[in-house]
């Protein structure tokens, strides 16, 4: 089950219980609080709270304090132009809380976006769910002949159902050995944080993580694009959705000019000039190296 009988009570409980506030709140983001956002099959993200809102990036930015007399237009003129010349610390002045449940492996790669506080479930104190992540068949593909870190064509069936069934096999024997290791029925039993290293890297976790926009924004642009693995680029997705709702002027922004917009590098800007002159530019003219020119080529080609 995606949450606990005690995590649904203590949502009900929130939800059932709302407070006045004097705080500015953004109604896109009041609507997110404590819903439960469904991901791979055991996982999910909620929001358990923020700070900020649109007019906090504005009002950081303008050092100031209230909306003044300023327009909604002048306040998303204001985002993009902060978004468009790389300015951070506006965006800084919004931050989020989120209760995430992912899988291990999933974990271990979220982790390397260090720029947030992190409190991680405990399988030192606690006992893990025996949950695992198994892929859906079309999700299971081979090693990309192009790219040593992704996945190319999709298994066939017969393939497909043959991984499957070690999936569910290797996880289930390894929770198994992992519960009859930490009885105490009949023996001392080992020790917590000595049984979860026999537990695979598809057994769910759950952490509360803290971030600000920026760092946020950050993290679904390079989560959330094509290239990313799929375990993660779903929660990129589900997050980017809850984003857009939160902060609409800042999301427009940042999808504007960081999910759909490019940065030439000093040797790709020259590359346009000269083409635009007229001049026949190749790899080998261009002063790019061959991982430079592909990834020049796939947009200005």
């Amino acid at each position: 089950m995606p949450l606990t009988p005690e995590q649904e009570a203590e949502i009900a409980a929130l939800r059932d219980a709302p407070r006045p506030t004097l705080r500015p709140v953004a109604d896109g983001m009041e609507r997110h609080l404590h819903l439960v956002h469904p991901v791979l099959d055991h996982g999910f993200v909620r929001v358990v709270d923020y700070m900020g809102d649109d007019a906090a990036i504005c009002q950081a930015a303008r050092v100031s304090y209230g909306k003044g007399t300023k327009s909604v237009q002048t306040d998303e003129g204001l985002i993009r132009y902060l978004m468009r010349h790389w300015h951070s610390t506006p965006f800084e002045m919004c931050e989020i809380k989120l209760h995430v449940k992912l899988p291990v492996f999933v974990a271990r790669q979220w982790i390397r976006h260090r720029t947030a506080s992190v409190n991680e479930y405990s399988a030192r104190y606690s006992i893990l769910d025996r949950e695992f992540y198994i892929p859906a068949p079309e999700a299971l593909a081979a090693q990309s002949s192009v790219n040593n870190q992704g996945r190319g064509e999709t298994l066939s069936d017969d393939e497909a159902q043959r991984v499957l069934g070690w999936l569910r096999e290797d996880a289930t024997q390894a929770y198994d050995h992992y519960e009859s290791m930490i009885s105490q029925e009949g023996q001392q039993g080992l020790a917590r944080e000595l049984a979860r290293m026999n537990l695979p890297m598809n057994v769910y976790t759950q952490w509360y993580w803290k971030t600000n926009l920026h760092n946020l924004f950050n993290f679904i642009r390079l989560r959330a694009d094509s290239h990313a693995q799929y375990e993660i680029r779903v929660y990129a997705d589900a997050i980017g959705r809850i984003t857009e709702d939160w902060v609409p002027f800042a999301w427009k922004a940042f999808a504007d000019f960081r999910l759909g917009g490019t940065t030439l590098s000093a040797r790709g800007v020259e590359v346009l000039k000269r083409r635009l002159a007229g001049e026949v530019v190749t790899q080998e003219t261009s002063g790019m190296s061959k991982g430079e020119w592909r990834e020049f080529e796939g947009v200005w080609g």
